[in-house]
């Protein structure tokens, strides 16, 4: 049976704010229900696709060069603060 669960989204963890009692390993499935999640703006399924494949030939003409730099995750959040 689905038993609702209040979470915060922090430091790439999801903090509850509710009880649980859940055995541990036990599998979860989350939805986010957040007012900053944007809709996508391509609602049609085929222009969708065509935008989606002009994105994926973009990105294949401007691959990543070997030199560049590595990113972890901690400097990731580093640089959105």
């Amino acid at each position: 049976m689905p038993q609702p669960l209040k979470a915060v989204y922090q430091n790439g963890t999801f903090v509850l704010k509710t009880d649980c009692h859940l055995p541990e390993g036990a599998e979860v499935e989350l939805w986010v229900n957040s007012p900053r999640l944007i809709p996508p703006k391509i609602s049609n399924p085929s222009e969708r696709t065509l935008f989606l494949r002009s994105l994926v030939e973009q990105m294949q003409q401007n691959p990543i060069p070997s030199n560049a730099p590595k990113f972890n995750r901690e400097s990731l959040h580093e640089r959105r603060c």
